[in-house]
């Protein structure tokens, strides 16, 4: 079951104050991101090609790091 991100505005609150937590408690939870994701279907070897380009773009972030170390 999902459980849809909720607030409580009390009496003294401002509408536009309310609505700021309302959408930091939404980023936070990652409603927008899992929307866009699922919004159109992706086919599972698109899903496996992106997830091996994103580790072979972390392996060469992290190779360029070691490399640009300074050795004396």
């Amino acid at each position: 079951m999902i459980e849809i991100p909720a607030i409580i505005v009390g009496e003294d609150e401002p509408l536009d104050k309310a609505v700021k937590r309302f959408k930091r408690m939404v980023e936070k939870e990652g409603v927008v991101r899992e929307w866009r994701k699922r919004e159109f279907y992706e086919k599972p070897s698109t899903i496996k090609n992106r997830k091996k380009k994103a580790l072979e773009r972390k392996r060469m972030k992290k190779l360029r790091k070691i490399r640009s170390y300074k050795r004396y």
